[in-house]
């Protein structure tokens, strides 16, 4: 239940910060009429390209945190059990964390794809 609410917080705080993001990118300068619907469109897509990112490496990394909290929670109370086991608990939940680990750093390469390929 506790981690159903800590999820539902992080969404809130996602979707805040997303509705804030138009005044976060808006621009005073205005450009000539001619050139402003294509300098605008390029610039939306710019911005949307840059809250992508910002979300994917920010849930991946939210959730990567929570997962591995969750992990390290669960070979303490699991050492705290059985201590003639400690090493094989240990070794197994350095193995999950790796697997974690790779989950976000495989967000981090999509959200640098996001921002200079597409």
């Amino acid at each position: 239940m506790k981690i159903i609410k800590t999820l539902t917080a992080i969404l809130l705080v996602a979707l805040l910060a997303l509705s804030m993001s138009a005044a976060v990118f808006a621009d005073g300068a205005e450009a000539p009429a001619a050139a402003s619907s294509q300098a605008d469109s390029e610039n939306t897509v710019r911005d949307y390209k840059a809250i992508a990112a910002a979300l994917i490496i920010g849930i991946a990394a939210a959730a990567g945190a929570i997962g591995m909290a969750m992990t390290i929670m669960k070979t303490i109370d699991g050492i705290a059990r059985q201590p003639e086991a400690a090493s094989n608990i240990r070794s197994a939940m350095m193995l999950g964390l790796v697997f974690i680990e790779t989950a976000i750093i495989y967000a981090l390469i999509v959200a640098i794809l996001v921002v200079f390929v597409l």
